[in-house]
């Protein structure tokens, strides 16, 4: 379908039921099938060892490193076996590979960096996934516009992505998640190369399957990864990389925000201490500050969503 070369990448763990049909379902015009063993129990090779395509190259971890640990693996061998585009493809059976075109046409087009997968574009598949992941993803994908910049896009855990090999290697690998938080952080990531990330309508397979992905856990550490990656974006995109009117914006609107509520809490602790009320003129000096700092947070949000790359 095109004269790029093109690899898919399978991060296996566990995934012993599944992976001979995902691997049987792969296209012919794919060049190369990239097989990661994440150490898995049952070693995928024992598996794999019936399959005669020559387009398998299996890697084995010594030690479980996470699906961005071995996916980086598997980008990196990718890139050596000389490809121009890289899809993920979980060897779990959830991803059907007939997707592939659809997901690689914007990377051949030059209309997009990275595409990922959207299955909220499917309604009617969306109703078969399970009602608390659902939830969760939806509350996910609204933070993760917030912290990577990208507000163009939804569904961030969606696993399904393809990119290009030049992009990924722009990328700073030291920021990227080895656990469930991988995709994130990636998206992450490709804003503060600018990259151009498109949405493609792929709809999911849900089986019986059983999530090993802890609720506790997600509502747990995924703000403090999204948090921590916001603060990191907006360093270096506003402040580290450019300077703009934004950068500006920011700086007046906190230090508006900081000096109204030092004001308030200082002059309110003088009022408890003391028993005498407050001024009027206190509580307004309090009051335009923070009101001031809000409005130009709110500027800031609508220039980010401006901000976001489509070229």
């Amino acid at each position: 379908m095109s004269d790029l070369k093109i690899a898919v990448v399978i991060p296996a763990y566990q995934v012993e039921n599944e992976i001979v049909d995902v691997i049987n379902s792969i296209p012919d015009f794919i060049m190369s099938i990239i097989i990661i063993d994440d150490a898995s129990p049952i070693p995928v090779g024992g598996i794999t060892s019936h399959l005669t395509d020559t387009r398998i190259r299996l890697i084995r971890h010594e030690e479980n490193q996470g699906v961005g640990g071995a996916m980086v693996t598997g980008y990196k061998k990718a890139i050596e076996m000389g490809a121009d585009i890289i899809v993920k493809v979980d060897g779990d059976g959830q991803m059907d590979p007939k997707y592939i075109p659809l997901l690689v046409q914007p990377l051949i087009d030059g209309e997009a960096d990275y595409c990922k997968g959207n299955r909220f574009a499917h309604v009617e598949e969306l109703s078969s996934m399970p009602f608390l992941r659902r939830i969760g993803n939806i509350t996910h994908s609204y933070l993760t516009k917030l912290a990577s910049g990208y507000w163009n896009i939804f569904d961030p855990t969606n696993g399904y992505t393809a990119i290009r090999g030049s992009t990924f290697q722009a990328l700073d690998l030291k920021h990227l998640s080895s656990g469930y938080f991988f995709e994130t952080s990636l998206l992450i990531a490709l804003r503060m190369q600018d990259a151009v990330v498109k949405d493609v309508p792929i709809p999911a397979i849900y089986r019986d399957e059983v999530s090993s992905l802890s609720h506790l856990k997600t509502l747990v550490t995924f703000p403090i990864y999204l948090t921590r990656g916001f603060f990191r974006r907006i360093l270096f995109q506003y402040f580290l990389l450019n300077f703009n009117t934004t950068s500006i914006k920011i700086l007046l609107s906190f230090t508006l925000l900081l000096f109204g509520l030092i004001w308030g809490i200082y002059h309110r602790a003088q009022s408890i201490n003391t028993g005498v009320l407050a001024a009027a003129e206190t509580g307004l000096i309090t009051f335009i500050p923070i009101t001031f700092g809000l409005l130009l947070l709110l500027i800031v949000l609508i220039d980010d969503m401006h901000s976001v790359p489509k070229r």
